[in-house]
């Protein structure tokens, strides 16, 4: 029997099973109709601590579209949880009603803590200002899809930099593709973590910090824009001073390559303007629907589907 595998940390998989998920997705993409009855009789349970809309229903649907079903809770208050119990109860139980589950929980670590207990894998949807790893693979599919590679790029993260576990996934997991040079533009009180810059220039990654997205614009190959997290600070007044800081326009965007792309997480709040969605460099909602299929491929991976079939 194969050992259970879960997604933790982007880290889990080495960069030629990401290359694999990659290529499944491309698959699964441009050919759905293949693959929906890949999970039929599986079961996803979505154990979300904390709000979200793309993650949980981009699951749902993946787990739909294979021909699978869902469980699970949106709000920690409706379950158990409630009558405070604990995660390693939590999934015990849940490990008998489902065959795999995603989790995302406030607290960093906490999906590392249910995997221990769990007897079913195990998918980090999102703890605290830690880890995204599926929302990592979303985007490299994203990239991918346009760009064709990841190698040769130049990639600027603009916005929450401190608190952004989407950006903190990401560039840990390019610099894994022998990316060198990144470019970060944040206030200071936002920038990247002293230990992640330490990391990646011990791993040979040059970083260059700038405090204005005009003074790199036309060096960027891709934009990867971020909102200042009202939910991660503990003084409001904090937030209020710095959620305006960098709101991209069109006019911002004047001297960008014809051919840069501008990524995004998702939920924006105020950082890029509406007039900006139907310029054909703003990929962002595209992003979106490509990780309902990079989270087809993870599933699979996961319950050691057989495609061959």
């Amino acid at each position: 029997m194969n050992k259970l595998r879960h997604l933790i940390d982007p880290e889990d998989f080495t960069t030629k099973e990401l290359d694999e998920l990659i290529k499944l997705a491309k698959e699964m993409y441009h050919h759905p109709e293949k693959y929906n009855e890949a999970c039929k009789g599986k079961i996803l349970g979505t154990l979300f601590y904390e709000p979200s809309t793309r993650t949980r229903l981009s699951f749902e649907s993946a787990m739909l579209r294979l021909g699978g079903s869902i469980l699970g809770f949106s709000d920690a208050a409706t379950s158990s949880v409630s009558k405070g119990e604990s995660i390693a109860d939590t999934i015990r139980v849940i490990s008998s009603y489902a065959d795999i589950a995603v989790m995302r929980h406030p607290k960093e670590g906490a999906p590392k803590l249910a995997s221990k207990y769990a007897h079913i894998p195990i998918i980090n949807g999102g703890d605290g200002g830690h880890q995204h790893p599926t929302q990592t693979l979303t985007d490299l599919l994203t990239i991918h899809m346009y760009k064709g590679a990841f190698e040769n790029q130049t990639i600027a993260f603009c916005g929450d930099l401190k608190f952004g576990r989407t950006v903190h996934s990401l560039i840990r997991t390019l610099a894994r593709y022998n990316i060198k040079q990144f470019i970060l533009i944040s206030p200071e009180e936002l920038s990247l973590p002293d230990s992640l810059k330490r990391s990646l220039i011990k791993d040979g990654v040059t970083l260059k910090e700038v405090s204005t997205l005009e003074e790199v614009m036309n060096e960027i190959d891709i934009l990867y824009m971020t909102r200042i997290q009202k939910e991660r600070f503990f003084n409001e007044a904090d937030y209020n001073r710095l959620k305006g800081s960098y709101i991209l326009d069109l006019a911002k965007i004047k001297t960008a390559k014809k051919d840069m792309i501008i990524m995004h997480p998702l939920p924006r709040v105020n950082e890029i303007a509406y007039e900006l969605d139907q310029d054909p460099r703003a990929v962002y909602f595209e992003q979106a629907k490509l990780g309902i299929y990079i989270r087809m491929a993870l599933i699979t991976k996961l319950l050691e589907v057989d495609l061959t079939c």
